[in-house]
């Protein structure tokens, strides 16, 4: 190689040996490429980091001069737009992106993110397009386990029939049939028509009636033995199953073996907060499964029930479409990837003074060259029909650094001869600076914008660095109950419709933290869509299924065109911090904010430095498992920090938390034969220490960010593995 960086042997190889061959690239004009985008674009994004560091240390002083929190508001916002922090919110520009698939375009419907360094996941999140209603039903809490409907090792009937009812009422809703119930039915079938096919439901009698709406039959599918049937309401997908030789279908009405929901009809692959990815071997699994995704032929094998199983990516649904063309549907999510932010700098690559790259301009790189495969393979419909690339980036502090990556994913344009504004992106609203300059932000990068969303605990992490010096904020569950997060996750959604989002985009919200409380998450996450979001957040493929049946109920286009009318959420509420008194803190209160804080962060270090899992299901102080990444860690550490400031509590009242809290999480890990105890010795531990360290420097953490201790602690941690 002629390039002048030092590039990592793993890496290297990687990209001559797999990645350049897949996308039929030449080497040469690559790692030049690569040297020139990272030569050119270096200085802006450490001149945008230092604007940060700079604002950041202008709000500390205006904040220590003025301790308390009842400074002038007016005053503050006038010194913030004085400051170049807050930017004029009178002008909604409208985003002209173009070539968007229509799952992110003008589907509304559930949203996963799933960690793409683990093969196994990100393929189910993958499949996860479609799912069993049934399965979905008769497996979580929805149903209730009593009155004879417990699940148990086997087949429980009684059980069986709920699900069916549960199934039955969302059908009648969903797709009515004419004047009866879909249990009335005891046959279905269709009619060939001069005009095309027209779905018929059999009654008893020999009595036939069609659907309420006609449109809404989009074809079938059948074999010897079984036939589906296929339908959309709001845009998505169901599929009734008949097949009379299924253990459940041979007994039920009509034979209805199952209910099928277009579930995930998005899928983000983190390359971020949720993977653990701290050196080239690590980023190396990153991109490969990436470039698997995008090939078609990522594989997974694993262990299931004590017999090895090859998880492959699920093939396309083909049917007779009612108009009695073939139809043929994708069967896996659209699959958007989200790189990280500005901040992190990578070995992988050293420039020529020997510095460590910037991690996110070598993601925008990689990602995109391993997208590129997409319009290559064979044998299953291309990911983005519409042929573009879809990056979610996080971490953005204000429209100069979104205008940034507009530059940047330019220049990747560029050097692979795509089209410009190929490489679409996704504007994580999860900094305050970003926030309360949103329609700015959206405006720096309009011809690319795809994706806009709300992120609490991100956001609050950030609310809490911003504001650290201006006093004690408000125990977690209380700031939740602030006017400011109100107002900030309305201002997302009104931003959002202002700038035309609406039928070009998606607005979404965050994420349901809890995979096992799903009948929680089916009585409460409705309010996401009737809040104008067309997409949220999801733990799994299940709670993804669960969450579909919100989007039937909701029609976000309707409900977005009436939001368009409402006055605009209060920026002043989003400007004003989660503030207490100090003396509204009782003893009792401290103790056990600072339990759950230090529980929570302990229990997903632990798992973060010693094993490199970077999200996981993790027991809160109560046992009820969290699907925590990141972003929990920062909102955590960084309240103990702000607390520890302004001396609600005491170093020492500190360590003793976390050291009684290590043995509590070490208990909950007991059978986890790859856990590595805590408090068996704590100055040993690396990831004891680790946790420490968020908690004691996180002021001086840059926008309280917990990705620099953590990559500093596992590189440590593999060190000690591999001598």
């Amino acid at each position: 190689m002629a390039h002048k960086f030092n590039v990592d042997p793993v890496f290297q190889h990687f990209v001559e040996d797999e990645l350049l061959p897949a996308i039929g690239f030449d080497s040469g004009i690559f790692w030049s490429g690569v040297e020139a985008i990272i030569d050119d674009l270096t200085p802006a994004n450490r001149e945008l980091l230092q604007i940060r560091t700079d604002l950041q240390s202008k709000i500390d002083k205006w904040h220590k001069a003025r301790p308390g929190s009842d400074f002038d508001h007016a005053e503050y916002c006038e010194f913030l737009t004085n400051i170049g922090y807050l930017k004029p919110t009178d002008e909604f520009p409208t985003i002209e992106t173009n070539n968007v698939d229509a799952e992110i375009a003008e589907v509304a419907g559930p949203q996963l993110v799933v960690p793409v360094s683990n093969a196994r996941f990100a393929i189910n999140a993958a499949n996860a397009r479609w799912g069993s209603l049934y399965d979905a039903l008769y497996g979580t809490d929805v149903i209730a386990d009593d009155d004879g409907q417990e699940r148990g090792e086997g087949y429980n009937p009684t059980r069986g029939a709920a699900v069916i009812r549960h199934a039955t009422a969302f059908l009648d809703s969903a797709v009515p049939l004419d004047g009866i119930s879909h249990a009335d039915v005891n046959a279905y079938g269709v009619d060939h028509a001069r005009d095309g096919l027209r779905f018929v439901a059999s009654l008893a009698s020999g009595e036939t009636r069609g659907l309420a709406n006609s449109s809404q039959f989009c074809g079938y599918a059948d074999s010897d033995t079984s036939c589906r049937y296929l339908f959309k309401n709001n845009g998505l997908h169901i599929e009734i199953l008949i097949d009379p030789d299924h253990p459940i279908g041979r007994g039920a009405t009509a034979n209805v073996a199952d209910v099928i929901l277009e579930s995930a009809v998005t899928t983000i692959q983190d390359c971020e907060d949720s993977v653990a990815a701290v050196d080239a071997a690590d980023k190396v699994d990153v991109y490969r499964n990436w470039l698997g995704l995008m090939q078609g032929d990522l594989e997974a094998v694993f262990s299931k029930g004590g017999k090895p199983s090859t998880r492959r990516l699920a093939k396309d649904r083909i049917y007779k479409g009612a108009d009695g063309e073939a139809l043929v549907l994708s069967g896996r999510s659209l699959l958007l990837v989200r790189n990280v932010g500005h901040l992190m700098t990578t070995d992988v690559v050293l420039d020529r003074d020997g510095n460590e790259v910037f991690e996110g301009i070598l993601d925008a790189i990689m990602t995109t060259a391993c997208a590129m495969t997409d319009r290559r393979r064979d044998g299953l419909q291309a990911n983005s029909r519409a042929g573009s690339i879809y990056i979610v980036k996080p971490k953005m502090h204000g429209p100069d650094e979104v205008a940034f990556t507009d530059t940047l994913f330019g220049r990747v344009e560029q050097l692979f001869e795509l089209q410009a504004d190929t490489i679409k992106v996704g504007i994580m609203d999860e900094e305050r600076r970003t926030t309360v300059n949103l329609p700015a932000c959206i405006g720096a990068a309009k011809n690319r914008v795809v994706f806009i969303n709300t992120g609490f605990l991100d956001r609050t992490g950030d609310e809490i660095h911003t504001s650290m010096q201006a006093g004690p904020v408000l125990p977690k569950e209380a700031i939740k109950r602030e006017p400011w997060i109100t107002a900030y996750e309305d201002w997302n959604v009104d931003i959002g419709i202002r700038c035309g989002l609406p039928g070009k985009a998606q607005i979404g919200k965050g994420m349901w933290p809890k995979p096992d409380e799903m009948r929680q998450m089916v009585e409460t996450k409705q309010a996401h869509p009737k809040a104008g979001a067309n997409c949220a957040w999801v733990p799994s493929p299940t709670a993804a299924t669960l969450h579909a049946m919100h989007y039937h109920a909701v029609d976000v286009r309707k409900v977005q065109k009436k939001l368009a009318k409402r006055k605009l959420a209060s920026l002043d509420d989003i400007l004003t911090p989660p503030l207490i008194s100090t003396e509204k803190l009782t003893a009792e209160m401290i103790q056990k904010e600072l339990d759950n804080n230090a529980q929570g962060i302990l229990g997903y270090v632990v798992r973060w430095i010693d094993q490199g899992v970077g999200c996981s299901k993790v027991p809160d102080i109560d046992d009820v498992g969290l699907m925590e990444d990141r972003a929990t860690l920062r909102i955590s550490s960084q309240h103990i920090a702000n607390w520890l400031l302004h001396k609600v509590t005491t170093k020492k009242q500190v360590l003793e938390t976390l050291q009684r809290m290590a043995e509590i999480v070490d208990k909950q890990n007991a059978d986890d034969t790859f856990y590595t105890p805590m408090s068996g010795d704590f100055t040993s531990s690396i990831a004891f220490q680790a946790a420490c360290a968020l908690v004691f420097e996180g002021v001086d953490q840059p926008s309280g960010y917990t990705e620099p201790l953590l990559h500093q602690y596992r590189r440590k941690k593999k060190a000690q593995l591999a001598g």
